[in-house]
């Protein structure tokens, strides 16, 4: 039993959204709930294992909303790509929030959903009741994100799952020598969906324009200012060890910010960590249980 449930939202401009709702265990405590923010092209699915530990923990279970943004999963594309977008997306965000009756919550953000985060902190930091920022941060490599945009641009179509988890750990696998078998199939069955009759990754392929759109020759633009005001709530920066995207420089600056921002490294990893596995989840389960 999973206990999780879809729910459809509209966003301000009332596309249709959808969340991952697990209710926690026993009808939980009154703690506050958890909500989690997916990689650029991932979706909710990502946290599935992540959220049933936490929704499910015998002795201090949580809420756990989990968000496909639009474009990616169960939520409706967006005829204009555009609005593929962090701001868009921040928006989005906070309308579901808000639909789902959160008013405060701890926020869990991979990659795109740590950016947001960022946003999120200068337009509605009273939501932020304190986060997790998985492999990210106000200062990204290009190296690491001239990669996610060349794996974008290649659109596959494995006859299997487990030619997907073959192709997968073909691609990742030296970045993640501490994900199994088991991992891999899982993983491929997070991105993966069948859509037409055969399998696809799970998103609008329009997404990847945004990356296309790029210009490298110039410095990436970053968020210090934005990270200022989300350091005010208390932070557990995740950073994995053989991440490309997301610098041991830029982590050991945001740790030197002050007493709000913990750090911790998921070994055997790269971007971005799978929060369930032992290394990084007893370490954020520790902080969660503080708030």
């Amino acid at each position: 039993m999973t206990h999780s449930t879809s729910r459809f939202i509209s966003a301000p401009d009332g596309l249709r959204l959808h969340a991952r709702d697990y209710a926690p265990a026993g009808g939980g405590s009154g703690r506050r709930a958890v909500v989690c923010l997916p990689g650029l092209s991932r979706n909710g699915r990502d946290f599935h294992r992540f959220a049933l530990l936490v929704s499910q923990d015998p002795v201090s279970p949580r809420r756990v909303v989990s968000l496909d943004y639009r474009g990616r999963g169960l939520s409706a594309d967006d005829e204009n790509p555009a609005n593929y977008n962090v701001p868009v997306e921040c928006g989005d965000v906070i309308a579901a929030c808000s639909a789902l009756g959160i008013e405060e919550a701890l926020f869990v953000g991979t990659s795109r959903g740590g950016l947001i985060l960022h946003v999120m902190a200068a337009l509605r930091p009273d939501l932020i009741a304190g986060a997790v920022l998985n492999d990210i941060g106000p200062e990204i490599e290009a190296a690491g994100l001239k990669e996610i945009r060349d794996y974008l641009g290649k659109r596959s179509f494995p006859a299997t799952l487990a030619d997907a988890a073959d192709a997968l750990e073909a691609i990742h696998g030296p970045t993640f020598p501490a994900l199994t078998r088991a991992d891999w199939l899982e993983m491929a069955e997070a991105i993966y969906r069948e859509k037409d009759g055969r399998l696809a990754a799970d998103h609008d392929p329009k997404l990847a324009d945004q990356l296309q759109a790029i210009d490298f020759s110039k410095p990436l633009p970053t968020l210090w200012p934005q990270f200022e005001l989300l350091a005010l709530k208390p932070l557990l920066v995740v950073r994995g060890e053989y991440s490309r995207l997301f610098s041991k420089e830029t982590l050991a600056r945001m740790a030197a910010h002050g007493a709000n921002v913990e750090t911790t490294t998921a070994k055997g990893q790269g971007h971005a960590p799978l929060l369930h596995h032992p290394d990084p989840f007893s370490r954020i389960k520790t902080f969660l249980d503080r708030l």
